[in-house]
């Protein structure tokens, strides 16, 4: 990942930055799947410059990464944000400063947080009572609420979900696909 730009979300008395960050997402998601690969991945990675600082977890800024300035540029911001000028202002696109030392991995965390749902599937594996398996999962710990997330509306299945979003660092850049949400299970972008 050689280049890539900012996204600045501009929250106001109108609008929170938790419905921002839900609307900007979602057309970032959708101009990645529009522009995704021949293999469903996307070219383009996301990074969260401000995490875990700040009032709001994921903070007020979005980065894209591409590994071309040309993939960037083929994103066309202009028509995925245009909705949303008033709320948003991103930068041109830059080329990653050669002294960044430490890389990081943004991935995709999906929980498994219904007790019912997740007792009546134990009880069926199991061949187990319900009750059984609900004492099961009576000291059950909500772990969801360490990490940021981002709401999301599924446009193909008309779901909402949560979007858990967790940083890890590493020392060494790790070469991998994106998702359609510019997340990866293995491989890092630039931290700076």
């Amino acid at each position: 990942m050689k280049y890539y730009l900012d996204i600045t979300l501009l929250p106001d008395t109108e609008a929170n930055i938790g419905f921002i960050w839900q609307k900007v997402y979602s057309q970032v998601h959708l101009a990645l799947v529009d522009k995704k690969l021949p293999n469903g991945q996307s070219a383009i990675a996301v990074s969260f410059p401000d995490y875990g600082a700040g009032a709001f977890p994921l903070g007020n800024k979005l980065r894209l990464f591409a590994a071309t300035s040309e993939k960037l540029e083929r994103l066309n911001l202009d028509e995925w944000l245009n909705r949303l000028r008033d709320y948003t202002h991103y930068t041109s696109i830059k080329e990653v400063p050669s002294s960044v030392e430490q890389h990081v991995r943004f991935r995709r965390v999906q929980f498994d947080t219904n007790i019912e749902r997740l007792a009546r599937r134990r009880a069926k594996r199991k061949n187990e009572s319900m009750e059984t398996a609900l004492a099961h999962y009576s000291g059950f710990k909500d772990r969801q609420s360490k990490l940021p997330f981002v709401n999301i509306q599924s446009l193909s299945k008309g779901e909402r979900f949560r979007l858990f979003i967790e940083r890890e660092f590493l020392s060494q850049p790790v070469v991998g696909g994106f998702s359609c949400y510019g997340l990866s299970t293995a491989a890092t972008v630039p931290w700076f």
